[in-house]
């Protein structure tokens, strides 16, 4: 390992608390690194940091070490239901970690209690842990806080314990407003007192990080910690440590070339990156059956309750694969990674920057590779200059094994797997056509062909992009694909009794297809009828003045009348006030006339 230090602790202008101190010597950190020695005195004394720094250069330490001294220097100490400090994160794998490392310190200072927010659990779990125990420092992702901010009802008011607030951590700044948390930050801030401390730490500066600092952050203090070297000198954004490749090959080769590659190293630890969810369901359930005595784990955005729990098992393994989609590309440290495989180059290009610092973290070595179609070529010219990011090309790997017939062969033997497929295929293509860097990822130069041989898929799917296309040179499997059974028994009978519902169906209206209405998906049609709606009530407002009028004239004479039957007044004093009132409403017409 390389050593990358920027002086003791001891060397800091502000003296730390030996508790603190204590903390660092048994997570083994006897130096400080760059961003650390550069934030922690700035942050400590009443500043606002605006901090950017490349991955795995120890931004956590840089503002969770402030936030525990500026606690222990209040002078009115916090009370168990008052929050001193909030971190706020993009994803709840990123939490878990802060929280990890926050506790590493908090053991030391047992007055401060902590509190993890995230999704993936029971809210009013969260609402009855933090009632029960308080939490001095809240770590939490946007969207859990927001709703721990509307949970008066349930006995939590939150805002009110905000109120003692002395630092704002964001980290991961870019990505919280990538991710479209933007909304639920504003709230968050809005709820927030003003006179605080805080702290934006990011890999990347976008212009929406930039108004996020004028927004949020009095007077701030920049910090840009580069790389030191040669190497750096241009301002790369990748760790120096980090040996940066990338292979040129066919799309049905590139499978392959990651199976081969994977059991040459099956002592290593790695991270397997694809673009989609499906894509992750389909090949991390495929590398499971091909590459054996392996432990192989899939995360994605869309597993709910399974993430925490694959995340914590993955972070202890001293070797093993886990496939993930970019959800694993943010600040995420996962000890001793060997190699970050990109099967998909990421939507954006300073994703491509944070998967690869997910290894050659704070002076460890590492190795990152990108498989690129030949089309693609063009990205790594585009990275070096956008991002900074200097490659090196590794070649074809030779007698390299043909795995896709194993693909076929697993989607005739189970209908789940053969569905894996279609889904990861369809969605590959969809998030392709979405890619930023659309000059280089165009849609319309995609061997569709050769896309569907990589996926090993049986035939090709019915989706749009796909559509008056010829695939000549794609063979598919000469069989009905409704006869491929679930290897699951309940699923197949549920499936038996959709076909069968199915085919009664069909009988009933005698072969011929059900035609379904398309509804316009317009809202013209709605907007004519309210505006009609609207056009009406107008009308009835304007009116409504000369109807009452009317009305009162009308209960007038109903009320003379009566009073006539009743005897209450004679024949001679009814007509006098009726030719009275009649009288009265010409005046007023023609007052009105004038």
């Amino acid at each position: 390992m390389e050593t990358v230090t920027e002086g003791a602790w001891d060397s800091l202008p502000v003296k730390l608390s030996p508790g603190v101190g204590r903390a660092l010597r048994e997570l083994g950190f006897t130096h400080m690194t760059p961003v650390q020695s550069a934030t922690i005195p700035l942050f400590m004394t009443n500043k606002d940091v605006a901090a950017e720094a490349v991955t795995g250069s120890g931004k956590t330490l840089a503002f969770v070490i402030p936030i525990i001294e500026i606690l222990l220097r209040r002078e009115e100490k916090l009370k168990k239901m008052q929050v001193g400090a909030v971190v706020i994160t993009p994803t709840r794998e990123l939490a878990m970690q802060i929280d990890e490392v926050i506790s590493h310190f908090t053991k030391y200072f047992p007055q401060f209690s902590q509190c993890l927010l995230i999704g993936g659990k029971n809210p009013m779990e969260d609402v009855e842990r933090f009632k029960e125990r308080g939490g001095h420092i809240l770590v939490a992702t946007p969207g859990r806080l927001e709703d721990m901010f509307r949970r008066k009802s349930d006995g939590l008011d939150l805002a009110s314990s905000v109120k003692s607030l002395d630092v704002l951590v964001l980290d991961e700044a870019d990505r919280l407003l990538d991710m479209g948390f933007e909304a639920s930050l504003n709230t968050i801030l809005d709820l927030l007192p003003k006179q605080r401390r805080t702290g934006l730490f990011s890999a990347t500066q976008t212009q929406e990080v930039e108004n996020l600092v004028r927004a949020g952050l009095r007077n701030p203090v920049r910090i840009s910690v580069k790389e030191k070297g040669m190497a750096a000198s241009n301002t790369q954004k990748t760790p120096t440590r980090l040996q940066n490749y990338y292979m040129i090959c066919k799309a049905e080769e590139k499978f392959n070339q990651l199976v081969h590659f994977l059991r040459q190293h099956k002592a290593e630890k790695h991270l397997v990156f694809f673009s989609t969810c499906a894509c992750v369901e389909y090949f991390g359930k495929t590398l499971e059956s091909l590459i054996k005595n392996v432990t192989i784990m899939c995360i994605h955005g869309k597993m709910k309750h399974k993430r925490n729990r694959i995340f914590t098992e993955f972070r202890k393994l001293p070797s093993g694969i886990l496939v993930c989609t970019d959800v694993m590309a943010r600040g995420i440290d996962i000890p001793e990674v060997n190699w970050v495989l990109q099967c998909d180059p990421p939507s954006n290009a300073s994703a491509f920057v944070h998967r690869c610092g997910r290894t050659a973290r704070i002076g460890h070595l590492g190795s990152a590779l990108v498989f690129l179609l030949p089309m693609e070529e063009a990205y790594i010219s585009f990275l070096a200059i956008n991002q900074k990011c200097p490659m090196q090309e590794m070649k074809l790997q030779s007698n390299v094994a043909d795995v896709l017939p194993k693909l076929k062969s697993l989607s005739l033997a189970d209908r789940a797997f053969y569905e894996k497929g279609m889904k990861a295929f369809v969605s590959y293509v969809q998030a392709y056509a979405k890619h930023e860097c659309n000059l280089i990822f165009r849609i319309k130069d995609l061997d569709f062909s050769s896309l569907a041989r990589g996926f090993g898929l049986l035939k090709m799917p019915r989706m749009p992009e796909l559509k008056g296309k010829c695939f000549s040179d794609f063979t598919a499997v000469d069989i009905d694909t409704d006869t491929i059974a679930f290897k699951d028994k309940n699923r197949e009978k549920e499936r038996q009794k959709l076909l069968e519902q199915r085919r009664k169906e069909w009988q009933e209206r005698g072969g011929q297809r059900k035609f379904t209405r398309n509804k316009s998906w317009s809202k013209q049609k709605s907007k004519k009828e309210k505006k009609k709606k609207m056009t009406a009530k107008r009308k009835r407002e304007e009116g409504s003045d000369v109807e009452d009028e009317d009305m009162e004239e009308l209960l007038q004479d109903t009320r003379l009348l009566k009073r006539l039957k009743k005897g209450k007044i004679s024949e001679e004093e009814f007509e006098k006030k009726l030719l009275h009132g009649v009288k009265e409403a010409q005046a007023g017409a023609v007052g009105g006339s004038d």
